[in-house]
């Protein structure tokens, strides 16, 4: 059994670390609220031009799809991958479900002869990307809790200029999905082609006037949609970082007080250990004592 002395040097120990992981709690919970509110603040705005690509799709009958993110390209064996992770880790198993997605993905790719070419937004999935050896083409790290969705336009860009040039024949997304406070599902999305979703025909149909007409908005939305959906997914993996986090600090400070019950308990074992045997020398010297 440890010495009393090293129960106590381990008991200050664990409370320590109790301290640390109490605040990284509370300030956790403090960002996560914030980054709930942006991505819950975007969605709407995601949503809507998604149904704006839909109507647009459906209006345009018969217009090229060629050239644009529309348009179903030939395989060239060829494709691009985008994994969005967080810079830093303290967050439970949430990188690593993301990352066990993203090398699945690889590994089911190259098993089908294509290449696979890797953007990285967040420092966890760029160190995996190069780590593991793959084809990592552009990062983008320390976005901040906020990002502007000027800041990640360069990745974005260097990607679906690729696409327009022949390349790639499709893009895909990886990211975490923010579902609630404890649940974070790792998602798998394709970008391009741009699935346009079909008319839901729920009657809210408005007959809107596009200028100069509709074939060219479409186009010139399609971009900004695809970067949309990037924006978004960023905003999703802040939120569920910080929810992820929060969860893990508690569980940390829960298990860190059970230790120190556990450890208290044994250091007072050990003390009365100590006691015993201190109160069984004396009296076996007195016990001396007196016969002589």
């Amino acid at each position: 059994m440890a010495s009393s002395r090293e129960i106590k040097r381990r008991i200050r120990s664990v409370k320590n670390v109790a301290q640390i992981t109490r605040a990284m709690e509370m300030v956790a919970a403090s960002k996560m609220r914030r980054a709930q509110r942006n991505v819950l603040a975007t969605r709407p705005y995601a949503d809507r031009m998604r149904e704006l690509i839909g109507d647009l799709n459906a209006r345009v009958v018969g217009h090229a799809r060629r050239g644009t993110f529309l348009e179903v390209r030939p395989d060239t064996g060829r494709i691009a991958l985008i994994v969005v992770t967080p810079d830093r880790g303290l967050a439970g198993s949430l990188t690593s479900n993301v990352l066990r997605r993203v090398g699945r993905f690889i590994l089911d790719q190259q098993q089908q002869g294509r290449v696979v070419d890797t953007y990285a937004y967040g420092k966890k999935g760029r160190d995996f990307l190069a780590r593991s050896g793959q084809n990592l083409q552009a990062e983008a790290i320390r976005l901040g809790d906020a990002p502007s969705l000027e800041q990640i336009l360069g990745v974005a860009t260097a990607a679906l200029s690729r696409v327009q040039a022949g390349e790639y024949s499709e893009v895909y997304l990886i990211y975490s999905e923010f579902i609630n406070t404890l649940v974070q599902r790792p998602t798998l999305k394709k970008l391009v082609p741009v699935e346009a979703p079909e008319d839901s025909g729920s009657g809210r149909q408005v007959d809107f006037t596009y200028e100069p007409n509709q074939a060219e908005v479409l186009d010139e939305l399609l971009p900004r949609y695809v970067e949309t959906q990037i924006y978004q997914a960023i905003l999703e993996s802040i939120a569920s970082f910080y929810s992820a986090q929060m969860v893990a600090m508690r569980n940390a400070t829960r298990n860190a007080k059970d230790l120190v019950r556990d450890l208290t308990l044994s250091y007072n074992k050990a003390r009365q250990a100590a006691i015993t045997k201190e109160v069984s020398e004396i009296s076996s010297g007195a016990a001396a004592l007196a016969e002589m």
